[in-house]
């Protein structure tokens, strides 16, 4: 490797270090890190925090439900299985998408048999005594609705009361629907209840069989009542607690997300919750509203609930009225997606431009070539300028060689006849840096892109090897277990890892490594690409297609810019041979 290459190589890393260091003193992450603030508590001082009187509350059943089997309700884009135990959420079924490794729609909950439904009411606020009698029901249509209404008499304390819970769904393509818990004194009595939770649980679907983090993962999200912004729940230690008012709280996956919304002037705490125990499913997001204040002879409470895609048509429908059944205003659900912080404008751009390709060629695989074409030809003036450099370097081969070995005893003589040579050449030894800095941005945007592109979840690109650009591409499958790698083959990655390890090799190609850089030479060209090949190794498809396409333009303009610059050199030193041959015989 070059010094001109390594010394882009650490601007880079210096770059990326001090951009993170601006972003964290002035643009605060996110994440929690469990620091205790007003009006939120760290996890060691949940248990203080949540003890209330109705957390001991007995509730008795009065009577038993006529209809215990769960029931669906279907419109345009779910069915959604309805269970009258406890009045909740048994299944949401999202009948456009398919879950790539089942084949089957996607379940947007993951349950094991001991997991309690979506949307269960408990009497608690951490989501353990459940209210899960067998609740009464009556079905109600209407023009644009289907309305389930549950009910069920209680009786604690000697008190009776009634708890009545609504479903609304849009007979529509809206995957927003909204439920109502209604508290009735039957006896004329306060009601004996001062507080009551709804949970979201279990985990959003699809199936997955492990989380690695950046290429498929489950994460949690509120935010704060009156702020608009989107805060990310650190649940490292499985337990996190927001008291004060949410305008939204969700649990998410990479493409699909649960989002509830609670009604304007009511208290509500947040309980977010993670377990990872031995389960067949390995790790189980929820997270427990909890209603609080709670008193007199009658209580209604509405709440929103968004279950479906993390796309921008389906969240921004409820922003204008107009746009949905409900006629929900401002809610700002896309703030729920995921998008680069400081590139997210870039990211935009670029997906415009990749849905324009696939306008005219329907087929995701192609867009992105083409939209890597595209980008090549609009960065071709700074590569050009950083390729011409590594070209000069390259042909001055021999003369570098010839100083290596002439001050091979003496390093600091070498660097100043370096410099000399390459000042007389007319090469700027930090010509391949900038260039390199300034496509930085397109880097991570598109790495955004490709990574959470909805559109390219189960697109195909080349039937029988490419069949979902979301996820890593398989050839085939061994019996047994590698390390690091798994039992899956992906060809991708090995493509990708070659073409790097050429790319690396092209722009050294006739430099002599300078003394005591033989091994750093060797651990860019071969170290390097190895390290990428393990960690893009389960990447998605899509994301690897980019990047391999790229290296192989790379190569490609690299070998053109070569074989330009050996030719005018070779032109250069023959007219000089001739001239000199000339001057000779004048003289």
């Amino acid at each position: 490797m070059d010094r001109n290459t390594i010394l882009a190589i650490i601007l880079t890393v210096i770059v990326i270090t001090v951009g993170m260091s601006v972003q964290t003193m002035f643009f605060p992450s996110n994440q929690e890190a469990f620091q205790t603030k007003e009006g939120e508590v760290a996890v060691n001082e949940v248990a203080a925090s949540t003890e209330t009187n109705s957390d001991d509350l007995k509730l008795t059943a009065v009577g038993s439900g006529s209809n215990a089997t769960p029931f669906e309700i279907k419109n345009k884009v779910m069915t959604v299985t309805l269970d009258p135990k406890g009045a909740s959420i048994d299944s949401i079924v999202l009948t456009d998408h398919k879950d790539s490794k089942t084949g089957k729609e996607v379940d947007l909950f993951l349950k094991d048999t001991s997991d309690s439904n979506a949307l269960m009411m408990y009497s608690d606020s951490t989501g353990k005594s459940a209210i899960d009698a067998v609740f009464d029901y009556t079905i109600n249509e209407t023009e644009e609705l289907t309305i389930v209404k549950f009910s069920k008499n209680f009786e604690s304390d000697g008190k009776k009361f009634e708890i009545v819970r609504q479903y609304a769904f849009s007979k529509g393509n809206e995957y927003l629907f909204q439920t109502s818990v209604t508290l009735n004194s039957l006896d004329g009595s306060a009601l004996p209840i001062n507080h009551y939770t709804i949970g979201v649980e279990p985990q959003v679907g699809p199936t997955f069989t492990t989380l690695n983090g950046n290429y498929d993962y489950r994460r949690a999200y509120y935010s704060l009542d009156g702020k608009n912004a989107k805060k990310n729940v650190n649940l490292k230690n499985d337990h996190y607690l927001v008291e004060n008012n949410v305008d939204w709280a969700s649990t998410a996956g990479k493409y699909f997300s649960v989002v509830l919304i609670p009604q304007d002037g009511v208290d509500y705490t947040t309980y977010f919750a993670q377990n990872t125990d031995d389960s067949s499913v390995s790790q189980i997001n929820s997270f427990y509203m909890t209603r609080k204040g709670v008193s007199g002879t009658s209580v209604t409470d509405v709440y929103s609930v968004y279950g479906g895609p993390r796309i921008s048509e389906t969240l921004n429908k409820y922003d204008l009225a107009n746009d949905n059944v409900f006629g929900l205003a401002n809610l700002h659900l896309n703030k729920t997606m995921e998008t680069s912080s400081w590139f997210g404008w870039l990211e935009t751009i670029l997906k415009y431009v990749l849905n324009f390709f696939y306008r005219f060629i329907p087929n995701y695989g192609i867009a992105i070539i083409l939209l890597t074409l595209l980008i090549k030809l609009l960065v071709h003036p700074l590569t050009k300028k950083s390729m011409d450099s590594t070209a000069k370097m390259s042909a001055l081969g021999p003369k570098t060689k010839e100083l290596q070995e002439k001050y091979k005893d003496d390093p600091q003589q070498l660097n100043i006849a370096m410099s000399k040579l390459y000042k007389e050449e007319g090469i700027n030894p930090m010509g391949s840096c900038l260039p390199m800095l300034i496509q930085f941005p397109i880097l991570l945007a598109m790495y955004g892109l490709l990574n959470n592109h909805f559109e390219l979840r189960g697109a195909m690109f080349i039937p029988g090897w490419i069949t979902d650009l979301s996820v890593p591409e398989t050839i085939f499958t061994v019996p047994f277990f590698i390390p690091l790698i798994g039992n899956q083959i992906h060809l991708l990655p090995i493509l990708y890892t070659a073409s790097m390890i050429f790319s690396m090799k092209m722009t050294q190609s006739g430099q002599p490594a300078q003394p005591g850089q033989e091994s750093t030479m060797k651990f860019m060209t071969y170290g390097m690409p190895l390290i990428f090949f393990f960690v893009l190794y389960n990447a998605p498809s899509g994301l690897l297609l980019y990047w391999s396409v790229m290296n192989v333009l790379s190569v490609g303009q690299q070998l053109v810019v070569n074989k330009r610059k050996k030719t005018e050199l070779s032109k250069e030193k023959a007219n000089g041979e001739e001239n000199t041959i000339k001057f000779r015989k004048k003289k």
